[in-house]
């Protein structure tokens, strides 16, 4: 049985099944909101790192939010493969207690960052240009922006219950700020639809942003006032743009590669229960994902992807968790070679679905 599953939009489709996807179409690798679960893509990552797969004759934006920017940040650096290795098994042995608030999470956050992302690098890592790293955030407004537990979940209430009728209420609670490395922003910055204002990355907000994009609403706290971004309070990205809610492919021919956890995409963060809210045909268009199968999901410790709540379910129980999470990665690291024997082969023509 195969470990994983690929989906394509309608012009992706056209692609593959015309025989004409090769790597170098691919303009924009993308990284959802999806806290641990992105584990699952650890391997996939480090297949296309270690194979200097991506970037060859075309700049590839390197886009995300939360969990998808901070294992972006890592693919800048002088040894890229080398830290997005400390990276995960820096992620995988932070430990939490029941003493923990907003606040001592943030400084775990922080602890991390500075782990992986060394301050000597970050002048080679924004002389990149091979990838171009694109952070997504959310500038909190209103209740939603108090530190205080009580009043930022009356203001995630009202942003839930308005969101229910319209997904446009949600920047009444949060501005989405795009973070961007390179000369000028992402094209997606300049759609008709595209709502919300960009920075440009330099060596004073790098860590911030990426921090920031990572925030989870009423778990970490916020970070405040980002240096050259509008003054506030940031949290994370996935709060308006969760999965997929753009169309980051500039020009027709363009493919955007997305490795996901799983076959549903969810626009927002607040549109978890809202299983008729789904990304609209034109955001799908360019879209190669890549999943992994039910099959392989079954053959994790738990028969599940690795989540957030692990870390309640083995709160007094870490070296659980951490060993469930390093089988997971291990299970996973052959998903990326899967990928690249069915493009070589030229079966990922027979095996591609429509999205």
């Amino acid at each position: 049985m195969s470990r994983i599953r690929i989906k394509a939009g309608r012009r992706a489709y056209e692609i593959i099944k015309d025989g004409g996807f090769n790597y170098d179409s691919i303009s924009t690798y993308f990284g959802p909101a999806v806290g641990p679960r992105w584990l699952v893509a650890s391997g996939f990552d480090l297949t296309l790192l270690n194979g200097n797969i991506l970037g060859r004759t075309r700049t590839v934006h390197l886009v995300g939010s939360s969990a998808g920017a901070w294992r972006f940040a890592a693919w800048l650096q002088p040894d890229a493969a080398a830290c997005y290795k400390k990276f995960l098994d820096a992620y995988i042995n932070v430990k939490f207690t029941r003493a923990d608030t907003p606040a001592t999470v943030l400084d775990k956050y922080k602890d991390l960052i500075n782990l992986y992302l060394e301050d000597d690098a970050l002048s080679f890592a924004l002389g990149n240009k091979k990838y171009r790293l694109v952070v997504i955030t959310a500038r909190a407004r209103h209740l939603v922006a108090s530190e205080k537990g009580w009043l930022q979940r009356t203001g995630l209430v009202a942003g839930f219950l308005l969101n229910f009728f319209s997904r446009n209420n949600i920047y009444r609670f949060a501005e989405r700020v795009v973070f961007y490395h390179g000369s000028k922003p992402p094209a997606f910055c300049f759609h008709p639809q595209f709502r919300g204002s960009f920075v440009r990355i330099s060596e004073s907000n790098l860590k911030y942003a990426i921090m920031a994009s990572g925030a989870i609403p009423l778990v970490v706290a916020g970070v405040r006032d980002i240096f050259g971004a509008p003054r506030g309070v940031y949290r994370d990205g996935g709060l308006i743009d969760y999965h997929l809610t753009h169309q980051f492919a500039a020009k027709e021919n363009e493919l955007v590669l997305f490795f996901h956890h799983q076959e549903r995409i969810i626009p927002g963060w607040l549109d978890k229960k809202l299983v008729r809210r789904v990304p609209d045909e034109k955001t799908l268009s360019n879209v190669l994902m890549v999943f992994p199968s039910q099959s392989f999901v079954e053959k994790l410790p738990g028969e599940k992807i690795p989540d957030r709540n692990d870390f309640l379910t083995h709160i007094d129980d870490a070296e659980t968790r951490i060993k469930n999470w390093r089988k997971a990665v291990e299970l996973s690291a052959p998903l990326g070679e899967e990928f690249l024997e069915l493009v070589a082969s030229g079966k990922i023509r027979e095996v591609v679905e429509r999205l």
